[in-house]
């Protein structure tokens, strides 16, 4: 018998901020990403200039569910059962003979069982959110430039580029313009060091014209959010995003007053993490000037924290509602980093949100072009995307239909296809 779910019986609400409270202008912020990495290995670790170049076409081969093989770099989309539907080296499809030839019909080597429990969690990699899929084709390119140049070449060793790429670009201090630290020395004089820390182009491009990549809040959310806590909700906002970023983003996004909406903000969350580890392996951390500082042995009161982890938030929930068991549900865009872990480990409820399903403004499902014929990134070819600020599958027979042609359901009843945390 099928479990009916209520906002209304729930006594805290979370949110994810990027690509949920935060929606983001996508033809604008996919290049941003994409371009953020190809620069940093062009310039940094030598790679072909190639990559700077990309197609609008190119954006077609991305799309959402796809696993990296880090050894070989190919591609894979899986079945529920953990066969494999279909793959491409880099981004060169196989054909149906060579899938026969390379999987049969057999699960792939990593798939996750049943049991939740990973499977070499280093070997791959599993792109699910609109931040990730940038990185995906920039990987796939990476393969073709590499199996190109070097006749054929069947291992792959550009992980660890692409990952001080990520360093790189969103490491905590990148957001910051400078960095001031003092010294003194045996005659008492004070020396001044100042280190420049606006690393990459991400966070410099999102600082200098936010209304470029990002989209304000309806009023209309804004007044949801004040009614939930009318209502005596208490919302919170756990997010892996930095806390200066965090803020950026809400005061665009939410307005100056954002933090009076939400009774505890979790910043650098670290997710999936923050819902699968343990308090002595993620404490919080309180703040100052946006730089984490001390550890703290549990969580007390409401505020801004930092890092920390699920349990000790739900003893204080505990507190603050005076429930044994308070009822939580949490808003994100992610299987992988917020609706599988917020479930499987944290036993809340969990709502995802997915851009694509309101598809065409104006447009009626049964008129809509079916998906199959869309491309990924279609927007990307001068079409305008017309995307929703906020669904939440739970609620309408509409949206529910429509998790169903997208699979979701299926993922979230069988949370298999979700891989273990980096």
């Amino acid at each position: 018998m099928a479990q009916h779910f209520s906002l209304a019986a729930c006594d805290v609400v979370g949110f994810d901020l990027d690509h949920t409270l935060c929606r983001y202008n996508l033809p604008e912020s996919a290049p941003l990403i994409y371009n953020s990495f190809a620069r940093f290995l062009v310039k940094e670790k030598g790679y072909d200039k190639e990559l700077l170049t990309v197609t609008p076409e190119d954006w077609d081969f991305c799309c959402k569910g796809l696993a990296l093989d880090l050894e070989d770099g190919t591609f894979i989309k899986l079945a529920e059962n953990g066969t494999v539907l279909r793959a491409s080296h880099g981004t060169k499809m196989m054909t149906p003979d060579m899938l026969a030839e390379a999987y049969g019909k057999k699960e792939w080597k990593y798939f996750v069982s049943d049991t939740g429990m990973p499977s070499h969690p280093g070997k791959y990699y599993f792109y699910d959110n609109y931040f990730d899929l940038p990185g995906a084709l920039l990987c796939a390119r990476v393969a073709d430039s590499l199996t190109k140049q070097n006749s054929g070449q069947k291992t792959f060793d550009f992980w660890k580029d692409i990952v001080a790429g990520i360093q790189h670009n969103f490491k905590m201090s990148a957001f910051k313009a400078y960095r001031f630290t003092t010294a003194w020395n045996s005659s008492s004089s004070c020396a001044i060091h100042i280190e420049k820390k606006n690393c990459g182009l991400y966070f410099p491009e999102i600082k200098r014209d936010p209304g470029k990549y990002l989209h304000s809040c309806p009023e209309s959310v804004r007044n949801w959010l004040q009614q939930l806590k009318s209502a005596g909700k208490i919302l919170l906002l756990i997010t892996s995003s930095h806390s200066d970023y965090c803020k950026l983003l809400c005061e665009y996004t939410l307005g100056d007053d954002f933090a009076d909406l939400f009774d505890i903000v979790i910043t650098n969350a670290l997710k999936p993490g923050f819902f699968s580890h343990s308090p002595s392996q993620r404490p919080f951390y309180t703040l100052k000037d946006d730089e984490e500082q001390e550890s703290l042995p549990s969580l007390d009161k409401p505020g801004w924290y930092s890092q920390g982890n699920s349990a000790h938030l739900y003893e204080l929930l505990k507190k603050m509602t005076s429930k044994p068991k308070p009822k939580v549900v949490y808003f994100g865009d992610s299987m992988h980093s917020d609706i599988f872990p917020a479930s499987h480990y944290s036993h809340w409820e969990t709502v995802l949100i997915l851009e694509e399903l309101r598809g065409e403004e104006g447009e009626k499902p049964e008129e809509a072009e079916p998906l199959e014929k869309k491309g990924k990134y279609e927007f990307l070819n001068g079409k305008i995307q017309r995307t929703p600020w906020f669904i939440h599958g739970l609620l309408t027979k509409s949206v529910l239909t429509a998790l169903l042609q997208f699979q979701v359901l299926k993922q979230l009843q069988h949370p298999t296809m979700t891989i273990a945390e980096m």
